[in-house]
C-alpha cells in the first residue's frame, strides 16, 4: 500500500526548480510504538540529527533513477515527487521527457501509459544505423525499417540508401505517435 501523499508532504521537501527531495524534521508521533529499547523523544531526536534537512533519494537503481525508503518501503523518487505535485499515486508509468532517469523536474514528467513510455526510449547503445528501427538487412543487402506499434512489429519497407529507410522510419513515428525525443543518443 502506498503511503498517503499528505503524509509524504509532510516527511519530503521537493524543490520543483532542482527536482530534488529532502528529509523534513520529523515530529515525535511518527516514532511512536517503532521502538522497544528506546523512547519515541529519543528515536525522533536521532533521526532529525542524521537526516533532517539532507538529500533523500540520493542513490540511483540499477535503471540509473533515484530510489529510496520513506517508512521502511522502497520507492522510486519520480513516482514519490508525482504523488507530491498531484495529491495521488501515478496509475501508470511516470516518463521522464528529455530522457534523462535523475532529471525529476516536474516539468520533465508526465504520466503516461506503458505503451507512450515506449515511444519515448532512446536509441540502443549498439545501434549500427543511428536511427531507431532502422538496420541492415544481409539477406536483400538492403537497409530495412521497421516499427512497433500496438505491441507488434510493423515492416515498413527495404531500401538501397539508409536515408530512405531513416525518412520512412521518421514518417511512421509521427504517424504513430511516438514522441519528439523518441531514439535520441544515449
Amino acid at each position: 500500500m502506498n503511503i498517503e501523499p499528505a503524509l509524504l508532504r509532510r516527511l519530503l521537501t521537493y524543490d520543483q526548480n532542482t527536482g530534488t527531495l529532502t528529509w523534513r524534521k520529523r515530529s515525535v508521533d511518527l516514532f511512536e510504538n517503532e521502538y522497544r529499547t528506546r523512547t519515541a523523544q529519543h528515536a525522533c531526536n536521532n533521526w532529525n540529527s542524521r537526516y533532517a534537512g539532507k538529500a533523500a533519494f540520493a542513490t540511483n537503481n540499477v535503471m540509473g533513477y533515484k530510489r529510496g525508503m520513506v517508512l521502511n518501503k522502497l520507492h522510486q523518487a519520480h513516482r514519490v515527487i508525482w504523488a507530491i505535485i498531484h495529491d495521488e499515486w501515478p496509475a501508470e508509468d511516470i516518463d521522464h521527457i528529455n530522457g534523462v532517469k535523475y532529471d525529476n523536474r516536474i516539468s520533465n514528467l508526465r504520466s503516461v501509459t506503458h505503451s507512450e513510455n515506449q515511444k519515448n526510449q532512446a536509441m540502443y547503445s549498439n545501434n549500427s544505423s543511428g536511427a531507431v528501427g532502422v538496420h541492415w538487412d544481409n539477406t536483400y543487402g538492403k537497409w530495412l525499417a521497421e516499427i512497433r506499434t500496438n505491441g507488434k512489429k510493423k515492416f515498413l519497407g527495404r531500401f538501397k540508401d539508409k536515408n530512405d529507410a531513416i525518412a520512412v522510419r521518421r514518417d511512421a513515428e509521427k504517424m504513430f505517435g511516438y514522441h519528439i525525443n523518441h531514439g535520441r543518443k544515449a
